[in-house]
Order: C-alpha cells, then structure tokens, then sequence
C-alpha cells in the first residue's frame, strides 16, 4: 500500500510539473505545416505557450523567443490534432431497454477514464471527441464532449457550458436500430410519431417554464429528460442524429424543419442520394468510411463517393469512427478513402479537423493552428493521407499526451500483451501490481 501511494504522489507531482512547463514557450522548427485555415508551410514555426498557441508562420517570419524550447521538426509533419464526432469509448453503458425514449440519460455517469481505449485515442491522433450513447433507441441520452487531457476523473476531461456544465448534444437515431418489441416501436411511421410527440411534451413544458417566469409556484414539476430536449429546443445541445437511409434523412431534415433543433446527420449511408436536399437544409454530416464488407442492411448503398458528392454539393462534411466500428488509430484512412474516390484534399482534411469542430461548437477553440486556440496538434511522420504515415507525437493544450519513441505508449499504437488493461491514463508511474494491496 505504501507503494501505491508513493506512486500517485509521483504522478501528481509529474502532473503539477507538466502544468507549470506551459509558463515556458515551446518552438517547434523546421517543420511542414498544415495550419488548415490556410496554405501548408513548408519550413515552418509553430510557438506554443500556456496551453495555446503563440505563432504559426515560415521559419523566417516567426521569432522564437529566447528561452523557448526548441524541438526540431524537420522531415515531420505537424497539423491539428483530429477531432472525432462519434465514438463510444470508455466501457459505457447508456439508455436501456425500459423505453425508446430516454433524453435524461448522461453518457458521461457512464464512462471509465481508466478504459485503455482513450491511450488509443491518443494513439490515432485524436485530441477532442463527442463520447454517445447508442444508437438502439430513438432518443438515448446526452453525449458529451471530451478534450484528451491528462485526467484522473471524466471532470478533467470535459468540455464545459459557459456556466460550468458538462458540454455535449443530445443523441438521437431512426431506422432499424430502434424498432423492436414492445415499448419500441415497430414501424418507421411509430418511430417519428413518438419523437414528435416528445418534443411536443418538450415545448409545452418549455412554455410553461416561460409563464413561470422564475415563480418557483408556477414552475412545472421538474423532468430531467425534457429539461435536456428544452436545451435542444434552445439551441444549446445540438442533436447528433444516427440515419443511414434516404427516407430516414428526410424524416430527420423534417423534424428538424418542425422543432427547429440544430442538427448533424451521422453515418448517411445514402447522403449521396439526396445530397441536395441535405444542403438546401444546411446540414452537416459526419461519415462513416468502412473498407470492409458486412454490417446492416441499412447500409449497403454507402459508397466512399459521398464525401464529394456532398462536399461539391455545399454540404459540411466531417468523418468520424464510431469505435469500434474504426479504431480510433485509423481515422486517417477515412479521409483517404475519400480523396481516392473523388473528395478534394484540402476538403478531407477539414473533415478531419475545423469541420468536426465547428459541428460541436467548438470550432472557435480547435480544428486549426491560428495564435490563440488551444494548443493541441499531432506530429507525423509524412502525408497524413498516406497509409504509411504514422503519428509520432499528440500534443493537447501544450502538453505531450502521446510519444511512439515511449515503449508503453508505442504498445497502444500498435497493440500487444496490456495494450488492453485498465489503467490511469497518463499517470507515469501508476503501478498495476500494487494497486490492489
């Protein structure tokens, strides 16, 4: 026992040493950037300080302050680090089978920051995510918004509300995933019929609220999942929509139309069918890419020609993994599935960074190398489109998160006896023998 805790005490002060090394500005030199927000650099200066970045510029118009850590990029190439619409990482558990309706649902009392799912997370150059709940049910839950930061608990990780809440959307889902037995339904008619009667529950309830005008004598009985669907209904969470079908993106774009809720369409197996329609309603979608065969029914018209066709439609197109659908290593190979057959590259590369980041609000913070974001950025070893490209180092809000030279995060990258224990993500000197004495 003792050795345990000497151990955290050597990881907290690990931890509290990272935090007072942002004071010191690092200069990455030498190094090919991909600023997204603007042309590739060739030889460039990326600064850092405090978490954000300082200065993105060519080698010879950035100055690089005098007691700057240097560190050499040559021959590597940096970009933002990647953000991940979808995924299903750390062992959760959501809505269940008591009804097909369950907005009160918090994905976040659910996850366990010591999953090794995150170290994969890391891994594959990812720095923000949108951890869901499933799919199985038309409305199953709040999701919530994840930065990749060393973290002892899921409070360490989460994005937050102006007013300090957890920041996330709201997960919703048609097609066949939802219809089942009883109390599910059994058509896709049943399936939006049940949806609009909530949300017409949600305004009533969001009215009454109105009236009451902070009477606490007037005030309805509180309701935890329409207190989250008034937050969808106000604009606040945005409604992260499962749909594979033609027919079933149209019934989204008609609810959406309806109650007036923002929302991103994920996976559109059939987008390209109706690419137009998906951008006269000026709605983004995030795409799964899967170059294997199998998987639903629903999805056996997905071509990886949707990202351009979308793109050229006007659409605001992201990609997104679905863990375990894709590893969280391989998001990459999306975008590059993309391009092969036919997406522009300055467009799939967008997709894997300011537009996934524009789609959970975050956009203003992450998703391109701009002075003043959050220093978050991957360094690779070549074209990050290139399927013999690998991420070398994952940095989050100026601190190193992943390094493949470090034997134990290398184990993650590429797997391995461990590579699937439960751990303290990032805690150096956590001690797996000892933690149970």
């Amino acid at each position: 026992m003792q050795r345990y805790v000497l151990t955290l005490l050597a990881a907290s002060a690990t931890l509290t040493a990272a935090a007072r090394a942002q004071d010191a500005p690092v200069a990455w030199t030498g190094a090919t950037i991909l600023p997204i927000s603007g042309e590739p650099i060739e030889s460039g200066t990326l600064v850092l300080q405090r978490g954000k970045i300082v200065a993105v510029g060519p080698d010879d118009q950035v100055a690089v302050p005098q007691d700057a850590q240097r560190l050499d990029g040559t021959g590597k190439i940096i970009m933002p680090g990647l953000v991940d619409t979808h995924s299903h990482v750390g062992g959760i558990g959501g809505a269940d089978s008591s009804a097909p309706i369950q907005p009160d649902i918090r994905i976040f009392d659910s996850i366990n920051v010591m999953n090794p799912g995150f170290r994969r997370v890391v891994a594959g150059g990812i720095t923000t995510m949108n951890i869901m709940p499933g799919s199985g049910h038309l409305l199953s839950g709040q999701t919530i918004y994840l930065k990749l930061r060393r973290a002892e608990t899921i409070d360490d990780m989460m994005y937050r509300f102006p007013n300090g809440e957890p920041m996330g959307g709201m997960k919703m889902a048609n097609g066949t995933n939802s219809m089942r037995g009883k109390p599910f339904p059994g058509t896709r008619a049943k399936s939006a019929a049940l949806v609009r009667e909530q949300y017409v529950k949600a305004q009533e309830y969001r009215e009454k609220i109105i009236r009451a005008n902070g009477d606490p004598e007037k005030m309805p009985k509180r309701d935890l999942g329409l207190d989250g669907l008034v937050e969808v209904l106000d604009g606040r969470r945005v409604v992260h929509f499962h749909t594979h079908r033609q027919d079933d993106i149209m019934t989204v774009l008609r609810l959406a139309d309806e109650f007036h809720f923002r929302v991103v369409l994920h996976h559109v197996s059939e987008g390209w069918m109706v690419a137009d329609k998906i951008a006269a309603a000026k709605v983004p979608c995030s795409l799964t890419l899967v170059d294997s065969p199998g998987g639903k029914l629903e999805a056996v018209n997905m071509v990886y020609k949707t990202g351009g066709i979308l793109e050229r439609a006007g659409v605001k197109v992201a990609f997104h993994t679905d863990d375990w659908i894709t590893d969280s290593r391989l998001l990459f190979r999306m975008a590059a599935l993309a391009v092969r057959a036919g997406m522009s590259r300055e467009g799939a590369l967008k997709a894997l960074t300011i537009n996934p980041a524009e789609m959970i609000d975050l956009g203003g913070r992450i998703g391109t190398l701009e002075p003043g974001k959050d220093a978050d950025f991957i360094v690779l070893t070549g074209d990050p489109l290139s399927v013999y490209t690998k991420v070398l180092e994952t940095w989050v809000e100026g601190n190193k998160v992943f390094d493949r030279s470090n034997p134990d995060d290398r184990l993650h990258a590429v797997g391995g006896f461990g590579a699937g224990s439960e751990e303290r993500p990032y805690m150096c000197c956590y001690d797996h023998g000892e933690a149970g004495q």
